[in-house]
């Protein structure tokens, strides 16, 4: 008889809550970064700054990688498929990915002509370096947690008998992340799906593609298991599908719009 796995499996909540616990570790080492940043000397300083946020973001990737192995590995026992499977561990961003980040993050902190300067800008500088440090954390959250999203996506596309893989969402997402987790299982390669499967459940898409400050998991599926959506996610399938359906382009609105009169998990910043 074949197994069945969830969205909201134990396993895909307990990887979700490390990868939560080690969220607030990196933040806080981040935190303590902050002094190396000199107000008065900000030319010279947020380089060195930018350099010590990398040297954490590589840090925490390890682990963050080592966590979602341990999640695979899991998941996979559960499965009872047979064969053995090493989880290769996603890389840690490169320092020029880090660089680029924490440069879109720490943009508005240079002062600009009153004429060209943003609302951010006209700020004091130290409202300008809170706003920054707020993007940097949520920068550096996702390229951590993309490293652990990475090796899970890794496995299912290297393990013979990982098939496919689902957004796991939690249940204040935004709309774009559950709209995606209402997708369901989506197969690794056209030739894991099968020639019947409907082409809506096959490639990547957006199923992982990730925003800042994410905390979305993917959930590896097995040859000879049934995914099933969780009741919270089936419910934002039919949401989805009742009002926002067949209107190409603009069905992100009408679901996000439906999700805020129908869904009962609230979305951030709607109360």
């Amino acid at each position: 008889m074949a197994s069945t796995t969830s969205d909201s499996s134990a396993g895909a909540a307990r990887w979700r809550a490390a990868q939560l616990g080690l969220t607030t570790l990196l933040l806080r080492d981040l935190r303590g970064l902050r002094r190396l940043i000199n107000p008065s000397r900000l030319q010279a300083t947020v380089p060195s700054w930018i350099e010590a946020v990398a040297a954490i973001v590589a840090r925490y990737s390890e682990v963050s990688a080592t966590l979602a192995a341990d999640f695979y590995d899991g998941e996979r026992e559960s499965a009872e498929v047979a064969g053995a499977f090493t989880v290769p561990l996603a890389d840690p961003p490169p320092d020029a990915q880090v660089d680029a980040s924490m440069r879109w993050a720490t943009k508005d902190v240079w002062e600009r002509a009153p004429q060209a300067a943003t609302a951010v800008q006209v700020e004091p500088l130290d409202v300008r370096l809170d706003t920054a440090f707020d993007k940097a954390g949520m920068a550096t959250q996702k390229l951590v947690a993309d490293v652990g999203r990475e090796t899970v996506r890794q496995a299912v596309r290297q393990d013979r008998q990982a098939v496919a893989y689902a957004r796991v969402a939690a249940l204040g997402a935004c709309s774009f992340c559950k709209l995606m987790a209402s997708r369901g299982s989506v197969y690794a390669t056209a030739e894991t799906a099968g020639r019947d499967a409907n082409d809506r459940f096959s490639g990547d898409a957006s199923v992982v593609k990730f925003h800042n400050n994410c905390h979305c998991g993917i959930l590896p599926v097995f040859r000879g298991q049934r995914f099933e959506l969780s009741p919270h996610a089936a419910r934002w399938d039919e949401i989805y599908r009742e009002y926002a359906q067949g209107h190409p382009g603009d069905q992100l609105r009408l679901f996000r719009r439906a999700l805020a009169e129908h869904d009962n998990n609230p979305l951030p910043g709607s109360h």
